[in-house]
């Protein structure tokens, strides 16, 4: 079996698992007791911080310790929405955010909020200009995500951040970088962030690990309560052996990106090459999107039909969204995009890593022109 599906989680570097290893069996103590075993435990968790500060290009003291990108983006909104509602209501943020935004902003427009959820073109790229027009007096909150999880779209960061804070410099300018880590260049500053969550199961690290960069300045509303871990912005006790192995992660492939953006864009290339000559196939992704995320549609067939055809081949890929994927329901991200609803139905994800060859991607083009040419009879007479 092949693995395609990078975008939903990665195979742990060995350096990681070796490390989570060694600190759960030696560094069991609570960080926050005072005996030796404590203080030995705080110490990891301190030069964890450093290391993931070092990867940002931040200080340590703007690093929150989270269990992933979903607590990380549920923190950055609600926690900003809930500290600054003195401000005003006002939330600007896109219609191809990962569900883990989506779904706070709606949530939010429960509870008062006014969220206005920006259009993408054919690309899947917003105007910073858009945002120029959005942004308001009371807009307290500006969230994008800096490539789409579905498309491997890659948004203009500098573009929009100089927008917004033209606009409103009040406004917290927030980014989900998830799936930019480790894969494109990260310039907090130059983009003006005030907030960005990373997942380290993205980046070849462990799952149930991730980082809230919060710029200095910057107050966030808990929404846990309980200890006063994370300088009280998270409580609970830290999980020490994630974080650690998490910091070795983010070191890793921060070292490894320009390798990733030349190694893995060159077999991104290659597919989309492929994809392109083939007429019943329709490439979603963009030639100047992210260098690890192919998605394309086969209009008249189910994702989960070709997906499952593929499998049968040893190939491993995706529909949409990992957090949306088992819902039966078209790409809310294609539709914004302006596909068809036949395209947003019939879409998978292909999403890859250094860990894939050229002759992985020899045997990956094989499988799909085998499954195409024995599902393009069934697509034609409608009976998948």
């Amino acid at each position: 079996m092949l693995y395609w599906d990078h975008a939903a989680s990665t195979p742990p570097y060995d350096e990681v698992i070796q490390t989570m290893a060694d600190v759960m069996r030696k560094h069991y103590g609570n960080p926050s007791s005072i005996h030796r075993m404590g203080e030995d435990a705080a110490k990891l968790i301190k030069r964890a911080r450093e290391v993931c500060a070092a990867s940002l290009h931040v200080t340590p003291s703007e690093i929150i310790l989270t269990s992933g990108a979903t607590e990380g983006n549920n923190l950055a909104i609600k926690g900003t929405a809930l500290q600054y509602a003195s401000r005003g209501k006002h939330i600007v943020t896109t219609r191809i955010e990962h569900p883990s935004v989506y779904e706070s902003c709606l949530e939010l427009e429960k509870y008062g909020y006014e969220v206005t959820f920006l259009p993408v073109d054919a690309n899947g790229r917003v105007n910073p200009d858009e945002f120029a027009s959005a942004v308001r007096k009371d807009t307290i909150l500006v969230s994008v995500m800096h490539v789409n999880n579905e498309t491997g779209a890659v948004q203009p960061l500098a573009e929009i951040g100089e927008a917004v804070k033209k606009a409103n410099p009040l406004a917290v300018f927030h980014i989900d970088g998830v799936q930019g880590f480790g894969k494109l260049p990260v310039q907090l500053k130059e983009w003006k962030a005030d907030l960005y969550t990373l997942s380290a199961h993205k980046i070849r690290g462990p799952k149930g690990t991730g980082v809230l960069y919060k710029r200095e300045g910057i107050t966030l509303h808990p929404l846990l309560s309980g200890g006063k871990q994370e300088a009280g912005v998270r409580a609970g006790t830290e999980n020490i052996p994630g974080f650690v192995a998490m910091a070795k992660a983010m070191r890793m492939a921060g070292e490894q990106t320009e390798t990733f953006m030349t190694e893995v864009g060159a077999l991104r290339d290659e597919l989309m090459a492929w994809i392109q000559k083939t007429p019943c196939l329709e490439l979603n992704s963009s030639p100047e999107g992210a260098p690890h995320i192919v998605n394309v549609s086969f209009p008249g067939m189910k994702s989960e039909v070709l997906l499952h055809s593929l499998e049968e081949h040893g190939m491993l890929v995706s529909t949409k969204s990992a957090c949306s994927s088992k819902i039966a329901e078209p790409s809310r991200v294609l539709l914004a995009m302006g596909r068809s609803e036949a395209s947003a139905s019939s879409a998978i994800r292909i999403s890859m890593g250094l860990t894939h060859s050229r002759e992985d991607l020899r045997r990956l083009l094989a499988a799909l022109e085998s499954a195409v040419k024995r599902l393009e009879p069934l697509r034609q007479e409608g009976l998948n």
